[in-house]
């Protein structure tokens, strides 16, 4: 991943979950994740209602995450399809 003004976290199943993909998808979460850690943020966020993660739509994927602002990093928990991504 790039320098960035915020730095990415993967957790275990995370880093998993990106194991799994076909190459193209694993590159194009991977960049979405990028753009997220970059100065000027970018991406489809949205915070989860009633849970602590907020997600970022990647086409049909979604990737689960914190921030962390004190420690400037973006913690990626899962990275799972659109129809799995929000089952609790």
């Amino acid at each position: 991943m790039s320098d960035a003004v915020w730095r990415s976290e993967l957790a275990p199943r995370a880093q998993r979950d990106l194991r799994r993909l076909d190459p193209p998808v694993m590159n194009r979460v991977l960049d979405a994740i990028d753009r997220l850690c970059a100065d000027d943020p970018v991406g489809d966020v949205r915070r989860l209602t009633g849970r602590p993660e907020s997600r970022l739509r990647v086409g049909d994927w979604r990737v689960l995450f914190v921030r962390d602002d004190q420690r400037r990093a973006v913690r990626v928990l899962r990275v799972l399809p659109r129809g799995r991504a929000y089952d609790r």
